[in-house]
């Protein structure tokens, strides 16, 4: 399955989830509009919706100008624009039209994309899986629920949410799950997962490559769900060593009580 990351903003990423016939796609919090066709234009791709993670202008922000200028340009070539249909868990997304939090959708002839609900950085968060006959494993857009090595803050939801969404929900898909997620902030949240568990080997390991792929100017996307599982410390909630570093080492406390105090540890680094 094809995804094509569209650097926006200060260190955002929209994604093009391209279908299989290689002429179609979907556009994933396109924060920029002008940016995320020129990609798609470049690759000879229609824009045929587009799904929303979240409300933050980052990226919503960009909905209305993206269906704006599709129309524009439908329209400069005498022909009626198509009604462009904008996914999203939360009637705050710009321009949505469908408001769903869970269920499969079909946005793409021979892709299923299926809504996770994951409240907590905002109350309406979703993630978006994309699979397919060919590809059963598929790919994750995560928006700002899970970066590579961390995960985003708690504007509107509880520990205990994010915990849901993390621990349950994403590590309950298959290791070879691709995740892309909205932001990259993975050398930032790498160098917290080594401060809070610097005996995790893979996880040194991978920090180097990603400090060579970021000085070659490379993205760090994608991960899998099976290398956030061996490196990002609020998926690893019972390690003996991340909970000795946040001062719970025989201590009975649940999960949700080591997601808040590692959260709060990387608020405050």
């Amino acid at each position: 399955m094809e995804v094509i990351p569209v650097p926006v903003l200060q260190d955002n990423y929209a994604y093009l989830l391209v279908s299989p016939n290689g002429k179609e796609c979907v556009a994933i919090d396109p924060a920029e509009a002008d940016k995320v066709l020129e990609a798609a234009d470049k690759h000879e791709l229609s824009v045929i919706a587009v799904l929303t993670t979240h409300h933050h202008w980052d990226h919503s922000g960009g909905n209305s100008a993206l269906l704006k200028l599709i129309q524009e340009r439908e329209k400069g070539k005498g022909k009626e624009s198509a009604s462009i249909k904008v996914y999203g868990g939360d009637d705050r997304i710009e321009a949505v039209s469908h408001i769903q939090r869970d269920g499969t959708i079909e946005v793409l002839e021979g892709v299923k994309v299926e809504i996770l609900f994951t409240p907590c950085h905002t109350s309406g968060h979703v993630l978006y899986r994309a699979t397919t006959l060919a590809d059963d494993t598929g790919v994750l857009f995560t928006g700002d629920t899970l970066f590579i090595g961390g995960c985003g803050r708690f504007f509107e939801g509880t520990a205990e949410q994010m915990k849901v969404a993390l621990c349950d929900v994403i590590l309950s898909l298959p290791d070879a799950t691709k995740i892309y997620c909205g932001h990259e902030y993975t050398l930032s949240n790498l160098k917290f997962a080594i401060s809070v568990e610097p005996g995790n080997a893979v996880l040194q390991d991978y920090a180097k490559e990603a400090k060579e792929k970021r000085e070659n100017g490379e993205y760090t996307i994608p991960s899998t769900v099976k290398r956030e599982k061996e490196i990002n410390p609020f998926m690893r909630l019972t390690n003996a060593e991340i909970r000795q570093s946040l001062g719970f080492q025989g201590k009975d406390v649940s999960l949700s009580t080591v997601m808040a105090a590692l959260r709060e540890r990387k608020n405050n680094s």
